[in-house]
Protein backbone atom coordinates (compact mmCIF):
# COMPACT_ATOMS: atom_id res chain seq x y z
CA UNK A 1 0.00 0.00 0.00
CA UNK A 2 1.38 3.39 -0.95
CA UNK A 3 0.89 6.85 0.51
CA UNK A 4 0.48 9.61 -2.06
CA UNK A 5 0.27 13.40 -2.32
CA UNK A 6 0.49 16.16 -4.91
CA UNK A 7 3.46 18.48 -4.70
CA UNK A 8 4.96 21.28 -6.77
CA UNK A 9 8.38 22.74 -7.48
CA UNK A 10 10.20 24.92 -9.95
CA UNK A 11 11.39 21.68 -11.52
CA UNK A 12 10.33 18.04 -11.28
CA UNK A 13 13.56 17.33 -9.39
CA UNK A 14 12.76 20.03 -6.83
CA UNK A 15 9.29 18.59 -6.31
CA UNK A 16 10.77 15.13 -5.74
CA UNK A 17 13.30 16.55 -3.28
CA UNK A 18 10.41 18.09 -1.34
CA UNK A 19 8.65 14.71 -1.22
CA UNK A 20 11.78 12.98 0.07
CA UNK A 21 12.15 15.58 2.83
CA UNK A 22 8.44 15.51 3.67
CA UNK A 23 8.37 11.76 4.21
CA UNK A 24 11.91 11.36 5.49
CA UNK A 25 12.55 8.59 3.00
CA UNK A 26 14.95 7.93 0.12
CA UNK A 27 14.48 8.63 -3.59
CA UNK A 28 14.52 4.92 -4.47
CA UNK A 29 11.21 4.47 -2.61
CA UNK A 30 9.54 7.35 -4.45
CA UNK A 31 7.25 6.84 -7.41
CA UNK A 32 5.75 9.79 -9.28
CA UNK A 33 3.53 10.89 -12.14
CA UNK A 34 3.95 14.30 -13.79
CA UNK A 35 0.68 16.23 -13.74
CA UNK A 36 2.02 19.48 -15.20
CA UNK A 37 5.39 20.17 -16.78
CA UNK A 38 7.24 23.29 -15.56
CA UNK A 39 7.40 26.31 -17.85
CA UNK A 40 9.93 29.14 -17.57
CA UNK A 41 7.85 31.75 -19.37
CA UNK A 42 9.28 34.86 -21.00
CA UNK A 43 11.11 37.29 -18.71
CA UNK A 44 9.39 35.59 -15.80
CA UNK A 45 5.93 36.15 -17.25
CA UNK A 46 3.77 33.07 -17.64
CA UNK A 47 6.15 30.86 -15.62
CA UNK A 48 4.54 27.73 -14.26
CA UNK A 49 5.73 25.28 -11.65
CA UNK A 50 5.89 21.55 -12.09
CA UNK A 51 3.13 19.55 -10.41
CA UNK A 52 3.61 15.86 -9.68
CA UNK A 53 1.66 13.21 -7.84
CA UNK A 54 4.13 11.41 -5.64
CA UNK A 55 3.75 8.15 -3.76
CA UNK A 56 6.11 6.39 -1.39
CA UNK A 57 6.29 2.65 -1.12
CA UNK A 58 5.61 1.72 2.50
CA UNK A 59 7.74 -1.14 3.79
CA UNK A 60 5.32 -3.51 5.59
CA UNK A 61 8.10 -5.01 7.73
CA UNK A 62 9.29 -1.59 8.86
CA UNK A 63 5.73 -0.58 9.72
CA UNK A 64 5.22 -3.80 11.70
CA UNK A 65 8.50 -3.34 13.57
CA UNK A 66 7.61 0.24 14.47
CA UNK A 67 4.21 -0.87 15.71
CA UNK A 68 5.77 -3.63 17.80
CA UNK A 69 8.18 -1.17 19.41
CA UNK A 70 5.26 1.07 20.36
CA UNK A 71 3.34 -1.82 21.92
CA UNK A 72 6.35 -3.02 23.91
CA UNK A 73 6.96 0.50 25.16
CA UNK A 74 3.30 0.79 26.19
CA UNK A 75 3.76 -2.39 28.24
CA UNK A 76 6.62 -0.64 30.11
CA UNK A 77 9.17 -3.18 28.93
CA UNK A 78 12.60 -2.13 27.73
CA UNK A 79 13.35 -4.16 24.62
CA UNK A 80 14.81 -3.68 21.16
CA UNK A 81 13.42 -5.26 18.01
CA UNK A 82 15.94 -6.92 15.71
CA UNK A 83 14.60 -7.70 12.25
CA UNK A 84 16.10 -10.54 10.21
CA UNK A 85 15.00 -11.20 6.63
CA UNK A 86 16.01 -14.25 4.63
CA UNK A 87 14.66 -15.85 1.48
CA UNK A 88 12.37 -18.13 3.48
CA UNK A 89 11.69 -16.26 6.70
CA UNK A 90 11.03 -12.85 8.22
CA UNK A 91 11.75 -12.85 11.93
CA UNK A 92 11.72 -10.26 14.69
CA UNK A 93 13.69 -10.90 17.85
CA UNK A 94 12.85 -9.01 21.03
CA UNK A 95 16.07 -8.33 22.91
CA UNK A 96 16.35 -7.11 26.49
CA UNK A 97 16.27 -8.22 30.10
CA UNK A 98 13.38 -9.93 31.88
CA UNK A 99 11.14 -10.41 28.86
CA UNK A 100 8.81 -12.83 30.63
CA UNK A 101 5.93 -10.35 30.43
CA UNK A 102 6.24 -10.31 26.64
CA UNK A 103 6.34 -14.11 26.45
CA UNK A 104 3.52 -14.89 28.85
CA UNK A 105 2.33 -18.29 30.05
CA UNK A 106 3.27 -20.91 27.44
CA UNK A 107 4.05 -18.12 25.01
CA UNK A 108 0.46 -16.84 24.77
CA UNK A 109 1.44 -13.17 24.99
CA UNK A 110 4.22 -13.69 22.45
CA UNK A 111 1.73 -15.37 20.11
CA UNK A 112 -0.70 -12.47 20.52
CA UNK A 113 2.04 -9.93 19.74
CA UNK A 114 3.05 -11.99 16.70
CA UNK A 115 -0.55 -11.99 15.46
CA UNK A 116 -0.85 -8.22 15.85
CA UNK A 117 2.51 -7.66 14.16
CA UNK A 118 1.47 -9.74 11.17
CA UNK A 119 -1.87 -7.91 10.98
CA UNK A 120 -0.06 -4.57 10.70
CA UNK A 121 2.41 -5.90 8.12
CA UNK A 122 -0.35 -7.31 5.92
CA UNK A 123 -2.27 -4.04 6.12
CA UNK A 124 0.60 -2.42 4.20
CA UNK A 125 1.61 -5.37 1.99
CA UNK A 126 0.53 -6.35 -1.50
CA UNK A 127 1.37 -10.01 -0.82
CA UNK A 128 0.73 -11.93 2.41
CA UNK A 129 3.49 -11.58 4.97
CA UNK A 130 4.34 -14.02 7.76
CA UNK A 131 6.58 -12.75 10.53
CA UNK A 132 7.85 -15.01 13.31
CA UNK A 133 8.27 -13.19 16.61
CA UNK A 134 10.59 -14.53 19.31
CA UNK A 135 12.07 -13.50 22.65
CA UNK A 136 14.86 -15.11 24.68
CA UNK A 137 14.92 -17.97 22.13
CA UNK A 138 11.53 -19.11 23.43
CA UNK A 139 10.40 -20.68 20.14
CA UNK A 140 13.39 -23.02 19.84
CA UNK A 141 13.33 -23.91 23.54
CA UNK A 142 9.62 -24.67 23.37
CA UNK A 143 10.10 -26.77 20.24
CA UNK A 144 12.79 -28.88 21.88
CA UNK A 145 10.67 -29.25 25.01
CA UNK A 146 7.69 -30.44 22.96
CA UNK A 147 9.86 -32.89 21.05
CA UNK A 148 11.13 -34.46 24.29
CA UNK A 149 7.61 -34.55 25.72
CA UNK A 150 6.23 -36.18 22.56
CA UNK A 151 8.91 -38.86 22.66
CA UNK A 152 8.16 -39.62 26.32
CA UNK A 153 4.42 -39.88 25.70
CA UNK A 154 4.98 -42.09 22.66
CA UNK A 155 7.19 -44.36 24.76
CA UNK A 156 4.49 -44.61 27.41
CA UNK A 157 1.78 -45.34 24.83
CA UNK A 158 3.98 -48.06 23.34
CA UNK A 159 4.94 -49.69 26.66
CA UNK A 160 1.46 -49.67 28.16
CA UNK A 161 -0.41 -50.19 24.88
CA UNK A 162 -2.69 -47.24 25.63
CA UNK A 163 -4.00 -44.18 23.83
CA UNK A 164 -2.77 -40.88 25.25
CA UNK A 165 -4.59 -37.58 24.78
CA UNK A 166 -2.29 -34.58 25.12
CA UNK A 167 -3.30 -31.17 26.46
CA UNK A 168 -4.79 -28.67 23.99
CA UNK A 169 -2.21 -26.97 21.75
CA UNK A 170 -2.26 -24.47 18.93
CA UNK A 171 -1.70 -25.58 15.33
CA UNK A 172 2.04 -24.81 15.35
CA UNK A 173 2.69 -26.90 18.47
CA UNK A 174 0.53 -29.79 17.24
CA UNK A 175 2.55 -29.79 14.03
CA UNK A 176 5.78 -30.19 16.03
CA UNK A 177 4.34 -33.24 17.83
CA UNK A 178 3.10 -34.82 14.59
CA UNK A 179 6.44 -34.27 12.85
CA UNK A 180 8.43 -35.60 15.81
CA UNK A 181 6.47 -38.88 15.99
CA UNK A 182 6.00 -39.32 12.25
CA UNK A 183 9.20 -41.35 12.01
CA UNK A 184 7.92 -43.95 14.50
CA UNK A 185 6.18 -46.70 12.48
CA UNK A 186 4.57 -48.16 15.62
CA UNK A 187 2.93 -44.87 16.67
CA UNK A 188 0.02 -43.00 15.12
CA UNK A 189 -0.99 -39.41 15.87
CA UNK A 190 -4.19 -37.55 15.11
CA UNK A 191 -5.63 -34.17 16.05
CA UNK A 192 -9.15 -34.05 17.46
CA UNK A 193 -11.47 -31.49 19.00
CA UNK A 194 -12.29 -27.91 18.11
CA UNK A 195 -10.16 -24.81 18.58
CA UNK A 196 -9.01 -23.68 21.05
CA UNK A 197 -9.34 -27.13 22.70
CA UNK A 198 -7.94 -29.11 19.77
CA UNK A 199 -5.35 -31.65 20.90
CA UNK A 200 -3.10 -34.47 19.70
CA UNK A 201 -3.94 -38.12 20.38
CA UNK A 202 -1.08 -40.65 20.42
CA UNK A 203 -2.00 -44.27 19.68
CA UNK A 204 0.13 -47.41 19.29
CA UNK A 205 -0.21 -48.58 15.70
CA UNK A 206 -2.17 -51.77 15.20
CA UNK A 207 0.11 -54.73 14.58
CA UNK A 208 -0.54 -56.79 11.50
CA UNK A 209 -1.32 -60.44 12.15
CA UNK A 210 1.27 -62.73 10.53
CA UNK A 211 -0.15 -64.89 7.77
Amino acid sequence: MNQSMKISGKTIEEALDKAVQEWGTTIDRIEYQVLEEPRKGFLGIGARQAYVEVSVRVDPVEEAAAYLKDVVQAMNVEAEVEVKISRKLISMELEGNSLGLLIGKRGKTLDALQHLTNTVANKHANAKQHIVLDAENYRQNRKESLQRFAERMAGKARREAITIKLEPMDAAERKIVHQTLHRHPDIETTSTGKEPRRHVVITPAAKENPK
